[in-house]
């Protein structure tokens, strides 16, 4: 197991509610499991996300290519760079 370490986190009652509901009902061990799985899930959206940006950038690019457009490889970089950051 990687190391840990720890994070306080403030909650509403309804959402602290919530937590200990879940673990309560056996879907996970205890708070941390649960706010672990929660990041996790946003982690694999946001990689999901630039994904299919990625997948979309090829598709425009190949469709470019079949119509006679061209970009310099610096242009395609800024592009990229403004829609992500630094690559």
């Amino acid at each position: 197991m990687p190391d840990m370490t720890s994070m306080n986190v403030s909650l509403p009652e309804g959402m602290k509610a919530w937590v200990e509901q879940r673990v309560e009902d056996g879907s996970y061990a205890n708070a941390s499991d649960y706010v672990r799985d929660l990041i996790r899930h946003d982690q694999q959206s946001h990689k999901d996300r630039i994904d299919e940006d990625a997948m979309a950038a090829i598709r425009e690019g190949i469709a470019d290519i079949k119509a006679g457009r061209t970009r310099p490889a610096e242009e395609v970089l800024r592009r990229l760079e403004a829609r992500h950051g630094s690559l």
